[in-house]
């Protein structure tokens, strides 16, 4: 499995880099296209359509893709939009997350399916835009997530249940502890203060997430990176209760040791729209 997830992650950095640095971002965009379309087909089968069905799914996905590139929509600016989508993500998923698994089945099919093809593409068109501000800005935003992945495990390893003696979600994640969420969010504070500094002293051109906010002030940064840190635990809770509730442990096997596409990105779902939202707030 180790040696998969190694494999597996290699050939995704070498499609990626190349990509992602380009003067040209047409590979780039390709690349998320190839991604929202898998995840679309992953959330029909999640929610239990036939093969045709969920195939069917990522065509639509594909046309609004299209349809988006077509009109121009990956250059125009999208205040509300993202204001509206940071809204929907905070409001709805703590609706969902207090209500339990069993209230995911409850919501009708075609809300359900549409509410993940919409949070799909606007996660995709806040990633397009993102690169188009510049890499240095679409890595932070991607660094948040990595981060606040990788010190919740190992905070969740050594501290686990050891102040709160209580899991953080059993009943829709039970290998969360707080102790792991707050190991997150500190490693995603201390690193957007160190990527603050980072700019500065390279003097960076184009300036990440976290230099845009902390020149409303270092308070700003510091709400902003702990906001940001518990929505990306809250993705991937919304995440696990929808495969709880389907019966599935991963959404797809595309990834080999890695599950599928919306394993990958289900953090990112809802810290992409709002890292664009609070960008454009303090513009």
């Amino acid at each position: 499995m180790l040696l998969q997830r190694v494999i597996t992650a290699l050939v995704l950095l070498a499609i990626l880099l190349p990509a992602l640095f380009a003067t040209d971002p047409i590979a780039f965009n390709i690349i998320v296209l190839v991604m929202l379309v898998a995840g679309a087909w992953e959330w029909g089968r999640l929610n239990g359509l036939r093969p045709a069905a969920a195939l069917a799914t990522g065509m639509v996905m594909l046309v609004a893709c299209m349809a988006t590139w077509q009109l121009g929509w990956l250059v125009q600016a999208h205040h509300t939009l993202w204001l509206v989508a940071g809204a929907v993500w905070v409001l709805a998923s703590a609706v969902l997350i207090k209500a339990g698994v069993p209230a995911w089945a409850r919501v009708a099919l075609p809300v359900r399916w549409l509410a993940g093809l919409l949070a799909l593409w606007v996660a995709g068109l806040a990633m397009v835009q993102a690169r188009q501000i510049g890499v240095n800005f679409l890595l932070s935003v991607l660094a948040l997530v990595w981060v606040a992945d990788v010190f919740a495990y190992f905070a969740g390893r050594a501290f686990g249940l050891r102040w709160t003696r209580q899991k953080l979600a059993p009943a829709i994640s039970p290998g969360k502890s707080w102790e792991g969420a707050w190991g997150g969010a500190l490693g995603v504070v201390l690193m957007a203060f160190i990527w603050v500094w980072a700019d500065a002293a390279q003097q960076a051109q184009i300036s990440s997430f976290y230099t845009r906010l902390y020149a409303q002030g270092a308070w700003l940064l510091l709400v902003a990176a702990l906001f940001m840190a518990a929505m990306s635990v809250v993705g991937d809770l919304v995440e696990s209760l929808i495969k709880r509730s389907a019966g599935f442990k991963d959404s797809s096997q595309l990834l080999p040791g890695h599950g599928g596409v919306l394993d990958r990105i289900d953090a990112l779902l809802p810290t992409l729209p709002l890292a664009m939202m609070l960008t454009s707030l303090v513009q």
